[in-house]
């Protein structure tokens, strides 16, 4: 059963490599890479290429898009494995076994949907985790209170994609959410949590960057749970607040 992961990227020279080689690196699965580039005026695309040129399970596209969504679905298209998995620019693997572990899970446990947990990091040091994301707790009733699966480490299978679509791309930030609501709440499919942490992200993602990006962040939710015939307000989102407070300060350092 063969693994595609999906990476989209524009002007991410800076920490391409790293995630790029948390991939390849990975052991005992069957593997293919596409990576999505938006027409990186950076080294993205010579890394790309320099790559591409000496691993064969690496696809790449470099032209515009509509945004990270549509750029995601361009490479969940394009791929030719049974399960999708995406992994940001500027995140990366711990270790490489993570693929091989997602593989088994699928085959011993038949589960539509498997996640794990994140931790996130500074960008110039790997080893201290500044904020740990658990979705062990997560049940879809939880949607309207903003909580959902770490999305980076979401893996399902590609037919679930043509079956009950793929990222809408009138969403600025929050078009994973809503993807999560429709595959899990929605759909209903059965997913199984891998207990602990597989990848690792670098702090200041769009979706927490800024007030503004916060407020059109729960606005975008409010608008994906209405889609998927959720009720929910500010106030009940505004619960998550308290819920990253204890991740701050359980940060399950290595």
């Amino acid at each position: 059963m063969k693994i595609s992961i999906i990476t989209v990227c524009y002007n991410s020279a800076a920490f391409l490599t790293t995630a790029i080689n948390s991939v390849i690196h990975q052991n005992n699965v069957d593997l293919e890479y596409i990576i999505v580039d938006g027409n990186s005026t950076d080294e993205s695309l010579n890394i790309i290429k320099s790559y591409a040129d000496l691993d064969n399970r690496i696809k790449w596209i470099s032209e515009d898009d509509n945004g990270i969504y549509d750029a995601m679905n361009k490479g969940i298209k394009k791929a030719t494995g049974e399960i999708i998995g995406i992994l940001n620019s500027d995140d990366f693997y711990i270790g490489d076994q993570v693929l091989s572990r997602i593989h088994q899970i699928f085959i011993k446990r038949n589960p539509q949907v498997v996640f794990s947990d994140v931790r996130f990091i500074h960008e110039n040091n790997h080893e201290k985790t500044v904020r740990y994301y658990s979705s062990a707790s997560f049940n879809p009733s939880k949607f309207k209170l903003g909580f959902m699966p770490a999305h980076p480490t979401f893996f399902t299978y590609k037919v679930n994609f043509d079956k009950y679509g793929y990222y809408e791309t009138n969403y600025e930030i929050a078009s994973d959410y809503e993807l999560l609501i429709r595959f899990l709440y929605t759909h209903k499919l059965d997913y199984f949590y891998l207990p602990g942490s597989i990848i690792k992200m670098r702090v200041g993602g769009i979706s927490t960057k800024s007030i503004k990006s916060n407020i059109t962040l729960n606005s975008e939710i409010i608008k994906a749970c209405a889609a998927n015939g959720i009720y929910t307000n500010m106030l009940l989102l505004s619960f998550k607040y308290f819920k990253k407070i204890f991740e701050l300060v359980d940060t399950k350092n290595e």
